[in-house]
Order: structure tokens, then C-alpha cells, then sequence
């Protein structure tokens, strides 16, 4: 049988079952696309970008720690890590503070998991790299500044 033949195959029978779990109602659009804090994700200004996340005031923590390059050759590919010795951590969120808009992610966590994010972001320009973490309801925060040589945001 064709190669090509065969790959069409095995993605339509794919497709064919997701089409049968939504029709079912066994899958539904809305668990498989992530929560989405639309308020939080769209302000222009950390300040807006704290209020959406519900963190107005969060206090300052040695127990969050965040590695990142003093100086980012790439402003396109800022490598990030998160790392929360908070107990009962439920989420972290990053903000660069300069972007245009500064919530650059917000990763949930369920019960028992390692506070811990490794991601890569974009950034505009140099600017503080600010982790704020929830946990036993409570809001933290630690920063970093992070000098961008060549801009990642449309620089």
C-alpha cells in the first residue's frame, strides 16, 4: 500500500473518532483548550496584569527564585525557570514588565505538584522578569532584571 495512501488513512480515522467523542458529547471543545484569564492576559500595564490574576498586593519571597540570563542576546528567546519553595503552591505566573502586554503566562498547578516552570518567553526590552506565585492563598512575587540586546517584541 502507499505511504501517502496510509498517513491520509490513519488521519482521517483520527479525526473520524474526535468527531464521534464530540458528537457523543464525551469531549467537549472547552476541555481541551486551556483556561483562558482573558482580562489578565489583554492588560496593557502590570498593575492590570496583577489585578487580573487577583494578586494586588503580593509580598515579596527569598522562597521564589529565578533563573535567567543577566543578559539575553535574543530578546525573541529569553530562556526562563521558576522555581517555588512555597508550600502549597497552586500557581506561578510570569510578567515581563516592559512587553507590551505583561503576562507572558500563568501555570496552574494541582495538589502535591513541585513548584517548578521551565519555559522560554519573549521580551521587548530589557525590563524585570517578575514570578508571582499562589500559594495557601496567598499572593508572592520575586524579580529579576533582564538586559535585552536585541529585542524580541517587534525590535
Amino acid at each position: 500500500m502507499n505511504a501517502l495512501r496510509r498517513n491520509v488513512l490513519k488521519g482521517a480515522t483520527g479525526v473520524g473518532a474526535v468527531a464521534v467523542a464530540v458528537a457523543a458529547g464525551l469531549l467537549k471543545p472547552t476541555q481541551a483548550m486551556a483556561a483562558w484569564n482573558k482580562s489578565a492576559f489583554e492588560a496593557k500595564n502590570v498593575s492590570d496584569a496583577m489585578k487580573g490574576l487577583g494578586a494586588t498586593s503580593p509580598a515579596d519571597s527569598k522562597e521564589i527564585s529565578i533563573k535567567a540570563p543577566d543578559i539575553a542576546e535574543n530578546g525573541a528567546v529569553v530562556p526562563v525557570e521558576i522555581t517555588s519553595s512555597l508550600p502549597g503552591t497552586t500557581s506561578i505566573a510570569i510578567i515581563a514588565e516592559k512587553n507590551g502586554t505583561p503576562l507572558v503566562g500563568n501555570f496552574n498547578l494541582s495538589g502535591g505538584t513541585q513548584g517548578f516552570i521551565s519555559t522560554r518567553i519573549k521580551m521587548g526590552q530589557t525590563s524585570l522578569v517578575r514570578a508571582v506565585v499562589n500559594a495557601g492563598g496567598k499572593s508572592y512575587m520575586a524579580a529579576k532584571e533582564v538586559k535585552v540586546t536585541i529585542g524580541g517584541c517587534g525590535g
